[in-house]
């Protein structure tokens, strides 16, 4: 029986222009009303989330930035903050090349070591509030979470990143041309183990929906894992199903799916 769902965002329950799809908040709603708890797992920061979900925000849980950020039942039970050294660490190397650009998140700001006109927005990497800064900010800053813009080369560059610093973050594609910068020991995954434990419930109790690499480890833990369409082809390999693309509100036909067979 299927008592969780973690979902992914960006490429998977939001729809094509980063919208939640008419009639999702009435799902999370039956889903908690069936004793099926839901939790959005993102790169993205708890406000935006929070703000997406607001009229259903009391319904659900959230893991943010790529967990370093968990909120369960409205209190925040997790926060992960970036080693500043390390962070220095990160910024020298990007910098060493001239085709990869750092941005910085805090709770609300976004940090950008280079000119905005280098980066291009996509997907979760919307850049809010961008604030234009030539060097680390200050130890004071808690950093939650670090993305790399490349030019070109992606797969070149994260490999390049992960040679450099393998013992400081995991390097993770995401969309056509950022990195997500995790760090060591914090991932989606992390993020979704401390909501479960709240909850009581196994993993083997959970349905994970994901496209990009960064959700590779939430489906490999899932009970039941579902692949988007669009997806990434090696998170479509160690998924147990295949579904459509967000674009079709995939997620939101599987969701109403499960519902009418819990009745």
């Amino acid at each position: 029986m299927i008592k969780l769902i973690a979902s992914d965002m960006d490429g998977t329950f939001l729809d094509g222009n980063e919208c939640v799809p008419e009639g999702s908040y009435d799902l999370v709603m039956r889903l908690r009303d069936a004793g099926i708890q839901f939790v959005a797992s993102s790169g993205r920061r708890f406000d935006t989330l929070h703000e997406l979900f607001e009229p259903v925000v009391d319904c659900m849980d959230f893991v943010a930035s790529n967990g370093a950020q968990v909120m369960v039942a409205g209190e925040l039970v997790d926060l992960e903050v970036f080693s500043h050294a390390a962070v220095k660490r990160l910024a020298r190397v990007v910098d060493m090349f001239d085709t990869m650009h750092l941005a910085l998140f805090d709770e609300t700001r976004s940090y950008l070591l280079d000119d905005e006109a280098r980066f291009e927005r996509e997907v979760d990497k919307n850049l809010p509030n961008p604030v234009r800064v030539f060097d680390v900010p200050s130890p004071q800053t808690s950093i939650l979470k670090a993305s790399v813009y490349c030019d070109d080369a992606v797969m070149d560059m994260a490999y390049i990143l992960t040679r450099e610093l393998d013992d400081d973050f995991v390097f993770a594609p995401s969309g056509r041309k950022w990195i997500d910068v995790m760090q060591r020991g914090v991932s989606k995954a992390t993020g979704i183990q401390q909501v479960l434990d709240a909850h009581g419930i196994q993993a083997s109790e959970m349905m994970a929906f994901g496209d990009s690499m960064n959700d590779y480890e939430i489906l490999r833990m899932a009970g039941t894992s579902v692949a988007m369409g669009n997806a990434r082809s090696a998170i479509k390999q160690i998924a147990t199903k295949v579904i459509g693309t967000n674009v079709d509100r995939s997620v939101q036909r599987e969701l109403h799916a499960l519902l009418e067979g819990a009745r």
